[in-house]
Order: structure tokens, then sequence, then C-alpha cells
């Protein structure tokens, strides 16, 4: 992973609709954090840090996320309804991803 590195997404928002989605990493201070922020995709701002610390039996991972919604009204509507559960789901996946994979 380096700053500028470019990464694209095929995501689904709504079940069967395809979004192409493209992210810089834009800051890596390794071991510490890092950030990726959207290029191209759904958001109209997408900006998430990565953070790592080291603690007793592990490294603590958190991550800050900010993102915007396009189309106004439309959008915090959509919001409500269904996109934000979505991104919650999106880091519960990975949480529990990650906690069988570290488990071994």
């Amino acid at each position: 992973m380096y700053a500028g590195q470019i990464i694209q997404y095929i995501v689904y928002g709504l079940p069967g609709i395809p979004m192409h989605w493209t992210t810089e990493i834009t800051h890596v201070q390794e071991p510490n954090y890092f950030v990726d922020e959207q290029r191209f995709g759904p958001y109209s701002l997408w900006h998430h840090q990565h953070h790592f610390k080291e603690v007793a039996g592990g490294v603590e991972m958190v991550d800050e996320v900010n993102y915007a919604i396009p189309l106004g009204i439309i959008g915090r509507l959509a919001h409500a309804i269904f996109v934000g559960r979505a991104v919650n789901r999106i880091f519960d996946h990975r949480y529990k991803v990650l906690e069988e994979y570290f488990k071994k």
C-alpha cells in the first residue's frame, strides 16, 4: 500500500445493481494509519481513516469514516432507509472476518 494507489471496486448498494467505485490511498504512515478517499463512486464524499495501535495481546484497529450522500433530500431519505445500514454492514462483516482470521 502506498500514497497514490488507486483501487477499483464493484459494490452492490441495492441487490443486483452494481456500482463502480474508485478510491485512492491518500496517506500512509506505517504502522499507525492510512487513509482512503473516494475518487469516483456512489458518495459525494468518502474519507476513511484506518488507525492501528499496538495493545496487549495484539493490535487495535479503529475506523473513522466521513461520508455524504448525493441527491439532497432523496439521498437523506435513502440514507435513513438503507444506506446507513449498508455502511454499518460493511464494517460489521469486516470485523467478523478479521475476528475469525486472527483466532487461528
